[in-house]
């Protein structure tokens, strides 16, 4: 199965050991991995500061660089721009052509876990991460597309890992893009209660699908003099020990 990986610009400029984990994972399973630098950004702050046009601009690109890569699916390690593709198709309401290119885009789009279990039908795949975890479901992954035990069924499938749920695991850290810039102080104390749920359980690492909220996460747990570590699933799934 070919497969276009979009890293997310969080993945490629803040976090780029999360991009070479995804396509580890998919190599590991079999997927032919091809990857298109100039695909940018999905547009997600702009559509959510309503900049449509500036947005729309920006699904051109993804949308584009999808037809161009000649995969079948396009993959990303991110439950938030994954969530952004499916509005794609409403930014083209006046072009027609562009809408039906961002429907078939929106259809073959996948966030990593969705895609591991749910097309590849998947959860064992031979992972070791010795370490207790605990998993942190992200807003726009959980909300937007439904996904919460998709991840959870391949962790739990790791050898030496420790998975320990996290109550109200589905609360927010905070972030939310530019939420985290207008209103700091509102996003710090959503944090910190956030940290302090994951402080309680003695764990080692918690994980999450997407860098938005472990940086978020993390930087509030190193601020709050916290050892618990910030892991991206991919890396948690690529193998990589602590």
């Amino acid at each position: 199965m070919r497969v276009a990986l979009f890293v997310t610009c969080l993945v490629d400029q803040v976090w780029p050991t999360v991009g070479v984990a995804a396509v580890q994972v998919l190599r590991r399973l079999g997927c032919e991995v091809t990857f298109d630098p100039g695909a940018t950004c999905c547009g997600q702050p702009a559509y959510n500061t309503g900049y449509r046009g500036h947005a729309a601009r920006q699904a051109r690109q993804w949308i584009a660089s999808f037809e161009r890569s000649g995969a079948d699916w396009a993959v990303l390690p991110s439950g938030s721009c994954a969530a952004m593709v499916h509005h794609f198709p409403r930014l083209f309401d006046a072009e027609p052509a562009w809408r039906e290119r961002a429907e078939r885009l929106a259809e073959r789009s996948r966030e990593l876990c969705q895609f591991v279990v749910g097309v590849l039908g998947r959860d064992a795949i031979g992972a070791h991460f010795a370490a207790r975890v605990t998993w942190h479901d992200a807003c726009h992954g959980l909300r937007e597309l439904g996904i919460r035990d998709e991840p959870r069924r391949l962790l739990s499938k790791v050898r030496a890992l420790e998975l320990v749920e996290m109550p109200e695991a589905d609360s927010c850290c905070g972030f939310g893009g530019t939420f985290a810039v207008k209103h700091a102080e509102l996003s710090t104390a959503i944090a910190d209660r956030k940290c302090e749920a994951i402080a309680a359980l003695g764990v080692d690492c918690v994980a999450a699908a997407d860098v938005s909220c472990l940086m978020q996460i993390e930087g509030r747990l190193r601020r709050l003099g916290s050892a618990v570590r910030a892991v991206h699933v991919a890396e948690i799934l690529a193998g990589d020990a602590p």
